[in-house]
């Protein structure tokens, strides 16, 4: 897998720009004569994390909602905000705290009507062998952070005891190299492949402490438009929604059985080995499940997101979610 490249590297000032371009996926793109368009902009190149998507285009379950879904994959150049921001995706998956900028700082009229990971995947990565098991065990340490979540790590640590000074703080370039090498003592990254891939290829284990449960709530992969495609196509968003949760219920009968069928198609040329792709597939679930299926925002979600974004200086009102489509599914 390449490491040196992330959806956390890009510069957040580059909102105010033109997103890159973009391919269609290797399977969808085509509308038919009785369907109607929908341009769907991921969020990274496609892996696991975007299964139900491309199960729901495979069977037929967007074209049973009358789309034909324009699906555009995500990368290290492609910045999903500034897609909805210039009409070229009508719908975009994207983080919180980009989100919550453009639309505080850059006045973008954004609606989060979905969230596919209740649990941001971002957490605090280390070897075993450190005994690293809470942001306190950090006192001390070297860890490697992207310049992206520098600022919620800096307020992690604060939220647990700790001031900046207490840990020795280097820029992570997403090469695992270090940190199995011993060379830094625990890193900020997904924890969707990056334990699995520490073990495959060096043969120690690693753990991790997720943000959201130590004190940073986050959800990542928002389901974000904007206010005038929600006003002007809200049966089309609401079956988007509908079809997607299909697609991510067929994939959470056997987690990992799609990671192994679209090893030659969805995921070719993406760096992942099959068993990295099963890992992701299975590890990733229970960050993504709620009791009312896939994509639910209730009230104690929306709070404690908004509540994370003021710890980091950014300060929203609950309007920019929109969960009354969800009860539309």
């Amino acid at each position: 897998m390449t490491f040196s490249l992330s959806r956390r590297s890009f510069n957040k000032a580059a909102l105010a720009g033109l997103a890159a371009t973009t391919v269609a996926g290797p399977l969808g793109g085509i509308a038919r004569a009785a369907e109607t368009k929908l341009t769907f902009q991921s969020i990274w190149i496609n892996d696991p994390e975007f299964s139900g998507y491309f199960i729901a285009m495979d069977k037929g379950y967007y074209a049973e909602e009358g789309l034909a879904l324009d699906y555009l994959p995500g990368g290290p150049d492609v910045i999903p905000q500034a897609s909805l921001l210039t009409g070229k995706a009508d719908i975009a998956l994207t983080s919180m705290i980009e989100t919550a900028t453009a639309i505080t700082e850059k006045g973008a009229n954004f609606k989060i009507v979905g969230v596919q990971f209740q649990k941001s995947p971002d957490s605090i990565i280390s070897l075993e062998a450190t005994g690293i098991k809470a942001i306190k065990d950090l006192a001390g340490k070297t860890v490697a952070c992207p310049p992206l979540n520098l600022g919620p790590f800096k307020v992690l640590l604060e939220v647990n005891g700790l001031t900046e000074e207490q840990v020795k703080i280097v820029p992570y370039t997403f090469d695992p190299t270090p940190l199995a090498s011993g060379q830094v003592d625990a890193v900020v990254d997904f924890m969707t492949s990056l334990p699995f891939i520490i073990e495959q290829t060096s043969g120690k284990k690693a753990s991790y402490i997720l943000f959201s449960e130590a004190g940073m709530s986050f959800g990542q992969d928002l389901v974000t438009v904007s206010e005038d495609t929600l006003k002007s196509r809200r049966k089309d968003i609401v079956g988007f929604l509908r079809a997607s949760r299909k697609g991510w219920v067929e994939d959470f009968k056997e987690p990992g059985k799609y990671a192994k069928e679209y090893e030659e198609t969805w995921y070719k040329g993406n760096g992942y080995t099959p068993e990295a792709a099963q890992f992701h597939a299975k590890i990733q679930m229970p960050l993504m499940e709620h009791p009312k299926g896939v994509f639910s925002m209730d009230d104690a979600w929306i709070d404690g997101n908004i509540a994370s974004l003021a710890k980091v200086g950014i300060k929203v009102s609950r309007d920019i979610f929109d969960p009354s489509l969800l009860a539309e599914i």
